[in-house]
């Protein structure tokens, strides 16, 4: 999918094949790090955004690995009045926790439920978060891929 100027005027078009050969692995180191700006960051790779024929209908996007998500900051008094809500559908069957018990509980889950809001609700908002990968702690589950540094304040 190179872009040269023979093909600058016409309408671009990738197969699916083709994109798929074109993913990259990127990885992020959440110590320290801002949740809100992981979430920008992650959801703006999972797009394809980054790229220069980006197409909001092909689910072309990067893996993301992210590393250390039990040490990312939260601004504010999120930690305490930050609710996040489940519904079964039954009455009276609403249950809350608040961030700082969902940290102790899976902290996966406070990053991928940020990411998830940031993407598109679309049938692709599937697909991108299954490229999403979350660790507590250190990995080297893909380091086999060689995954490529992401810096989050670039």
């Amino acid at each position: 999918m190179k872009t040269t100027k023979s093909n600058l005027n016409k309408t671009l078009w990738a197969d699916p094949q083709e994109l798929e050969k074109d993913r990259e692995y990127y990885k992020i180191d959440a110590q320290g790090e801002i949740l809100g700006k992981i979430a920008v960051k992650t959801a703006r790779y999972l797009m394809w955004k980054h790229k220069p024929y980006y197409s909001d209908a092909w689910d072309a996007g990067d893996f993301i690995i992210i590393e250390n998500v039990e040490k990312v900051k939260v601004t504010g008094k999120k930690m305490d009045q930050k609710l996040y809500r489940t519904h079964s559908g039954y009455k009276g069957n609403m249950k809350e926790i608040t961030m700082k018990n969902m940290m102790e509980k899976d902290p996966r889950r406070i990053i991928k439920h940020a990411v998830k809001g940031m993407l598109p609700k679309n049938k692709l908002r599937k697909k991108r978060l299954k490229r999403l990968k979350l660790f507590v702690g250190e990995t080297d589950k893909y380091d086999y891929l060689s995954p490529e540094e992401l810096n989050i304040n670039d």
